[in-house]
């Protein structure tokens, strides 16, 4: 009749402590399991005196009993007859590496079969070791006590893995969060920034959020990537930050500039690039071109560098629409605020001299987004200075 049997060695212990091969104490939390699978008494016999000074060993007399059995002890380690009724010891093995309660037990065959190609077969199955019949106990003890050993590395190196990936995780978020944190004052500095830029220019601040979002339409009408409409999104606030460097009597100066002061005016998109600088941060250096950009024409008329067509980048010519559509639609102390139909013309006339001819008509497709954009953000009082639109 098929069984289980579970041999507390020696049986007479009392408090199930148990004596290691020096002598020593041993709970039974610290004794290794060992699980055997044989329908053969005698060699049942041979094992449980060879291995129970040492393990905790219990027994399974077929292969069903053992596959229903091994996940409920959970050993340590299997040894397995091959030769077996109904369910042969292969078959057994199959099955066990099939389930993931019992995959990772590492397992011996203990067989009579000594050929090589049946050890072969039984490594491929995921065996760890073959022992041959008629086995030495000293070789079996010997082979067990190696593959316990292996299987408690493994074990704690995978914890140790663990551990470390807890680690990497930990730091990955704490990284993680730090890098929202700096990208967050990354992105206020801009904002600030650009606002400070606009208020020395006498504007209300509103413009930069205003063309800060116009150009992030326009971006994804021109199919750029959502992260990357995002950045310009984030950048565009800067564009004018180099105003910050030209002297008030040329940029508050009532009326119009001479050719020496428009010449210093003109200096102000390197003087804001400048200011940024190189950097890696892709926000930054979004921020850098668009300074350094917004102000050059299609046709090449533009400043500071006379950049021609697509010499332009993408950005640059992005916001010189929407900075140009912003200000011409906003009432100023010089000027009344132009009907939006008139601000769609100046785009319209300007399309391939001033301003990218393929993103005008994407721009114009765009005008409920843009004008939703321009309600929710639209001027309330400005101060009473007469400046002129540069």
């Amino acid at each position: 009749m098929p069984c289980c049997l579970w041999i507390p060695y020696p049986p007479h212990h009392e408090g199930r402590l148990f004596l290691d091969q020096k002598g020593s104490c041993m709970s039974e939390e610290q004794m290794s399991r060992i699980f055997v699978v044989d329908d053969t008494e005698t060699n049942i016999d041979i094992l449980l005196e060879t291995l129970g000074d040492t393990y905790e060993v219990s027994v399974a007399l077929d292969g069903p009993t053992a596959l229903e059995d091994i996940p409920e002890r959970a050993p340590d380690l299997i040894l397995l007859d091959v030769m077996m009724p109904d369910m042969d010891g292969y078959e057994v093995c199959k099955r066990l590496k099939a389930d993931p309660r019992t995959q990772n037990i590492p397992l011996i065959f203990v067989t009579a079969k000594q050929e090589t190609e049946d050890e072969t077969y039984g490594l491929e199955l995921g065996a760890v070791d073959y022992i041959t019949k008629p086995f030495s106990p000293a070789v079996v003890l010997a082979r067990v006590k190696t593959h316990l050993q292996l299987e408690k590395a493994r074990r704690e190196l995978a914890r140790s893995n663990e551990i470390l990936e807890d680690r990497v995780r930990q730091r990955t978020a704490e990284l993680y969060i730090k890098n929202l944190e700096l990208e967050e004052t990354r992105l206020e500095i801009i904002r600030r920034l650009g606002r400070a830029a606009e208020y020395k220019d006498n504007e209300t601040g509103l413009h930069v959020i205003r063309m800060s979002h116009y150009s992030r339409l326009l971006a994804l009408a021109a199919n750029m990537e959502e992260k990357d409409a995002e950045t310009l999104f984030q950048a565009a606030p800067m564009h004018d930050i180099g105003k910050i460097g030209i002297p008030d009597l040329i940029l508050l100066k009532p009326g119009r500039l001479t050719n020496e002061e428009w010449n210093v005016m003109r200096n102000h998109p390197e003087i804001g690039a400048g200011i940024i600088g190189k950097q890696d941060s892709m926000l930054l250096e979004t921020a850098r071109i668009v300074a350094l950009t917004h102000h050059e024409k299609w046709d090449g008329s533009g400043y500071p560098r006379g950049l021609v067509g697509a010499e332009i980048p993408m950005v640059g010519r992005i916001v010189a629409i929407a900075d140009v559509f912003d200000a011409l639609t906003t009432k100023r102390p010089y000027k009344e605020a132009w009907p939006v139909e008139k601000a769609v013309q100046l785009l319209r006339d300007g399309a391939g001299t001033h301003f990218d001819p393929n993103l005008v008509p994407l721009f114009v497709s765009i005008l409920p987004g843009v004008l939703e954009v321009r309600e929710n953000w639209k001027e309330h009082d400005v101060d009473e200075h007469v400046v002129e639109f540069r």
